[in-house]
C-alpha cells in the first residue's frame, strides 16, 4: 500500500480534511489539531473502514445480491451462486484493494456521494457517513 486507501475521503471531527503522507515508507492520514499535526497509520483507518462496509453488506446480503443481480440483467441462479460466492470471499477483495489502492476517480466518485470517514487524532474512526451509498450516515 503506497497511499492511505481513502485519501481525500477522511476528516476530522471539525469536518476539516485530513492530509495524508508516509513515515518510514508506511502512509499515514495527518490529524492537524491546533498546528499540530498528529500522524496516524492509515492501514489500522483503513481495515475499519472496509470492516464496517463489510458488515453491512453482510447485513444486507440478499437485498445486495438481489440488486447486483438486477444491474447486470442477469437474474438466474448462477449469477446468484456467482454473487453469493464474491459476497463469501469479500477479506480476499478487500486485501487487493488495500494492496492495488482505490483509483483516484473512484475516490472522486465516493466524495461526490457523500461518502467521509470521521477520525479523530488517536485514528480512531468516529463515523462513516455514506449518505448516496446507505441513505443514511452511520453515528456510532
Amino acid at each position: 500500500m503506497s497511499r492511505p486507501l481513502f485519501e481525500g475521503l477522511v476528516f476530522d471531527p471539525d469536518g476539516r480534511p485530513v492530509g495524508v503522507g508516509e513515515v518510514g515508507g508506511e502512509p499515514q492520514y495527518v490529524v492537524d489539531d491546533g498546528g499540530f499535526k498528529f500522524h496516524v497509520p492509515a492501514g489500522p483507518v483503513d481495515r475499519e473502514v472496509l470492516g464496517r462496509l463489510r458488515e453491512q453488506i453482510m447485513d444486507n446480503q440478499a437485498a445486495v445480491t438481489e440488486g447486483a443481480m438486477k444491474m447486470l440483467g442477469q437474474e438466474d441462479l448462477f449469477t446468484k451462486a456467482m454473487i453469493d460466492s464474491s459476497l463469501k470471499n469479500m477479506d480476499e477483495h478487500f486485501n487487493r484493494l488495500i494492496a492495488q489502492g482505490l483509483p483516484a476517480e473512484a475516490r472522486a466518485y465516493l466524495g461526490m456521494l457523500g461518502f467521509r470517514v470521521t477520525i479523530n487524532f488517536h485514528g480512531e474512526v468516529l463515523g462513516l457517513d455514506q449518505p448516496g451509498l446507505a441513505g443514511r450516515p452511520e453515528e456510532d
